[in-house]
């Protein structure tokens, strides 16, 4: 480890959330005290008040406190704490971070500098695994930066090109090259958001494999020479590069290949003398062949796959180690121990637009009961744009592969976070299709099955009726009846509400968006007759509190999880998750059919920071060309004009922050297009 093995009896832990959380509790149960850092609107966060003793970080206006390595030192001292885990992200794969602790005389839970100096930077790890018999892919490492340089090995090597961020992971800096003439302006937007992410912009270049496997090994080593490998897992189902759904083992390795992948891990380990947590990845392509992609060392975000697999605890392991100890032992063979896990990454994004990052509040969440769920939520929890996507991670084991496929859709569909959009109903969709349930997805599996029109699906109008009586009955139960100004609790006559799909929902292809007018009669008791369009659906509501007893046209009672924040209403429904906006006193030309007020632009699709603006005012633009470039949740998002147009003003300014809503970019004002009809 980075520094000498020795007594220490508090961890401060150097990050935040789920996982600050997850590592705080096994540091707990093992007997020590755990030391939480915070910026200062988060001093009330779970892993804070979880925490014996918490810090407060320094704010800074040029990057996150969390990466402030000074900070963190001087909180390790104020607390008392003699060792640092770094978690995942952040500062975990930091080699002058682990220096600067041992110098003085803390114990940091991670491998060693040099370790990290030679894998963690992906070009540096594959310049000392070339003569040490781990497959690689061809590609260019090298150390020259300048574009002439890497254009003329782009062409050496051949396209597909994948360029890649040397430094860092989650799939920041990665851009897929499948024409020369788009290579300068993939390595600019790369070499950008790998410098935001990470502080160091080289890139490295390597021949693209289309549709393979995303294969990784857990090893572990410790300061006695030894080393294992685990079981691998799969972790092919990605969006931008990024993992949605993981599983182990994986249902395209046998025994054979098994072996050899764990090999090719051990040789990493053992080039290094690799001591601590770490994960080495692989591409396995359809022929069964495969190449070494990368190590990260550290603990991953899928880890728990392995935990319930294995029976272990790896971050007891990696403080185990960390204090000098050797590898504990593998527990013995138990029948009843999980034979497959499978995790998904519930996230705050839009899938109607390529999974979007999202922020806002989490106005209700629930973890699903009975299976493994990491978080660090609590309705009303503020979802910042400044940190990544992820809200939760959802791991369901079984003794099968389709007793854990089964298991995991059980618990996403009792799962509630009402309040952003989630990608909750894209994973669901993920774990059923065919695709999946044969275990033959690939990197390819999300791009090919699941393009953003598959979820811009407008609400039907049975789910507009039930968003009604909904928001009536809940206004009744609190006698807010100034709502509802032709209803009261003695006389109901009909009574016409304006809504609008909200949310995810607002930007599907068609109907989305649109305000609605929907006509609500008084019936028996809960029930009431409501007019969408030119039907009419008898809908029952019976309120218990947060949750409600629905019935449509007398179909089956469903029980139903509802949230409302202002004049929004949140509420899952056979299979989808809905939005709505109550535009009831919105004022004129909130219907269905109006003209669109003012003039047509390109909003910021959420809070975030400018960091290139290339409209024009006065020039004309093409669908699809990209205006402005956003920096959020961790990415840089590229902002295209929705249609030919002409730049009409340009409010944004590079290096501005902007929030959800605000014009970007202003176009020449356009009729408004005909009234989309309401799907059925």
């Amino acid at each position: 480890m980075s520094a000498g093995a020795g007594a220490f009896d508090a961890i401060l832990v150097a990050n935040r959330g789920e996982i600050a959380l997850r590592v705080m509790r096994t540091a707990r149960a093992m007997g020590y005290r755990t030391v939480a850092v915070y910026e200062a609107n988060e001093r009330a966060a779970p892993h804070v008040r979880f925490a014996d003793a918490a810090c407060e970080l320094p704010a800074r206006d040029d990057r996150s406190p969390y990466l402030d390595i000074d900070a963190m030192l001087a909180a390790a001292s104020a607390s008392g704490a003699g060792a640092i885990h770094p978690g995942y992200g952040y500062l975990a794969e930091r080699a002058d971070f682990a220096e600067r602790c041992a110098a003085r005389g803390i114990v940091f839970i991670g491998p060693s500098p040099a370790a990290m100096r030679a894998l963690g930077n992906k070009a540096a790890a594959k310049a000392l695994l070339e003569g040490a018999g781990v497959p690689l892919l061809p590609g260019y490492h090298g150390t020259a930066q300048d574009d002439a340089t890497l254009l003329a090995q782009a062409q050496r090597i051949g396209l597909p090109l994948m360029i890649k961020a040397a430094a860092g992971g989650g799939g920041r800096g990665m851009r897929l090259a499948t024409a020369f003439a788009e290579l300068p302006a993939l390595l600019a937007a790369a070499r950008s958001e790998a410098t935001a992410a990470f502080g160091d912009g080289t890139l490295l270049l390597e021949r693209a494999l289309l549709a393979p496997r995303h294969i990784e090994v857990q090893i572990f080593g410790d300061a006695h020479g030894n080393a294992i490998a685990f079981d691998e897992r799969d972790c092919s189902v990605q969006r931008r590069h990024q993992k949605l759904i993981e599983e182990s083992p994986s249902p395209a390795v046998d025994a054979a290949l098994r072996e050899r992948l764990a090999g090719a891990a051990l040789a990493v380990a053992r080039a290094v003398a690799y001591a601590g947590a770490g994960t080495v990845e692989f591409l396995l392509d359809a022929d069964g062949t495969f190449a070494f992609i990368e190590l990260n060392a550290r603990l991953q975000v899928e880890h728990p796959v392995t935990e319930a697999i294995a029976g272990v605890d790896l971050v007891e392991w990696q403080i185990r180690v960390a204090r000098g100890e050797p590898l504990p032992a593998l527990p013995p063979p138990d029948r009843t121990r999980a034979a497959h896990a499978i995790e998904a990454r519930l996230c705050a994004e839009d899938p109607a637009r390529e999974f979007l990052p999202q922020s806002g509040t989490l106005v209700r969440w629930e973890a699903p009961p009975g299976v493994r769920t990491e978080h660090a939520l609590v309705p009303g929890a503020a979802i910042s744009p400044r940190y990544d996507s992820m809200l939760a991670k959802i791991v369901a084991t079984g003794a099968t592969r389709e007793d854990a496929r089964r298991q995991l859709v059980r618990a996403l569909e009792t799962c509630v976070a009402l309040g952003v959009p989630t990608n909750r109903d894209a994973l669901l969709a993920m774990l059923r299709d065919p695709v999946f349930v044969a275990g033959d997805a690939t990197t390819r599996f999300v791009a090919d099955r699941f393009a953003p029109e598959a979820f811009a699906v407008a609400p039907p109008a049975r789910a507009f009726a039930l968003a009604a009586a909904l928001r009536y009955a809940r206004a009744a139960r609190r006698g807010a009846f100034g709502l509802w100004t032709s209803w009261s609790s003695t006389q109901r006559p009909p009574a016409t509400v304006v809504l609008a799909a909200a949310g995810g929902a607002a930007h599907a292809r068609t109907g989305f968006g649109d305000a609605l007018a929907v006509t609500l009669h008084a019936g028996g008791g809960d029930t009431y007759g409501v007019t969408v369009a030119d039907e009419t659906f008898a809908v029952s509501v019976e309120l218990l509190g947060e949750q409600a007893r629905v019935r449509v046209d007398g179909g089956p009672l469903h029980s139903v999880p509802v949230a409302e924040a202002n004049a929004t209403l949140w509420f899952a429904f056979e299979g989808r998750t809905y939005a709505f906006d109550d535009r009831t006193f919105a004022g004129a030309g909130a219907g269905r059919g109006s003209e669109a007020s003012g003039a047509p632009a390109l909003r910021s699709p959420m809070s975030g920071r400018i960091v290139d603006v290339r409209a024009v005012t006065g020039e004309p633009v093409r669908r699809g060309d990209v205006l402005v470039v956003l920096e959020a949740m961790k990415m840089e998002h590229r902002l295209a004009a929705p249609d030919d147009a002409r730049v009409a003003a340009v409010p944004a300014r590079a290096g501005a922050q902007t929030s959800a809503g605000d014009v970007l970019v202003a176009f020449e004002p356009t009729a408004a297009g005909e009234a989309r009809e309401m799907p059925r």
